[in-house]
């Protein structure tokens, strides 16, 4: 199907994702030469150079000078930005991303507690507030996301949040998709305020064992 003629390389870019994260391109696989994609696409060579370069950036393709340029596998050679990159949230991958947000969050909260700062103990605990009289759940799921990355940002660790700011291009976009995780909040808020405070009063054994309830319970929310 030919593509739209607004930001072409923009557009090729995300057409080749798709079809690599899909599965429609297997690893190991060949892409259409240059020409055949700009031809099957209705765009000109440069467009679809520069959606290649990028491929080859996010390490979804490898490109051989001389030879075809071959689709890797992006689960064994991607980096966090892949996670950008999914075009949906199937089964899988929210279990894993809700895992891997249960273990990041209790071990970010126990080191949030040694080494908060007082402004951020303070900007914690308000926000904690904020999940508890948020009015709807689309008001509980931006402070739940400031209140979480806000934790993660006191614990002090750079790579957890490079980690977190992945997340966010994919669960931010999608935002309405979890609204399960703040659903009946009532029995979700003692947690967040005793985890608040167990970061402001630098009791790192009681934020760890708080902040992971609330997380293991949003886990529990979006298997069912």
């Amino acid at each position: 199907m030919p593509l739209q003629r607004a930001s072409v390389p923009d557009l090729v870019f995300a057409e080749l994702r798709e079809a690599i994260v899909s599965g429609r391109y297997a690893p190991g696989e060949r892409l259409p030469t240059q020409r055949t994609l700009a031809a099957e696409l209705e765009v000109n060579m440069a467009s679809v150079r520069e959606a290649l370069k990028r491929l080859e950036q996010l390490r979804l393709v490898e490109v051989r000078h001389g030879d075809a340029t071959r689709v890797l596998d992006w689960r064994a050679s991607g980096g966090l930005e892949a996670l950008a990159l999914l075009g949906s949230v199937d089964g899988e991958v929210i279990a894993s991303l809700f895992e891997a947000r249960r273990l990041l969050l209790t071990e970010a909260a126990r080191l949030a507690a040694v080494r908060r700062t007082e402004k951020q103990a303070a900007e914690i605990v308000e926000l904690a507030d904020a999940v508890a009289r948020a009015s709807d759940n689309q008001s509980a799921l931006i402070a739940d996301w400031a209140f979480m990355a806000a934790v993660i940002e006191s614990a002090g660790n750079l790579v957890f949040q490079l980690i977190m700011n992945s997340v966010r291009e994919l669960y931010v976009p999608r935002i309405e998709s979890f609204a399960r995780v703040v659903s009946d909040r009532d029995e979700l808020v003692p947690h967040y305020v005793r985890g608040a405070e167990a970061i402001r009063d630098r009791d790192a054994d009681e934020a760890a064992n708080a902040i992971g309830e609330v997380a293991a319970a949003q886990e529990r929310r979006m298997h069912t």
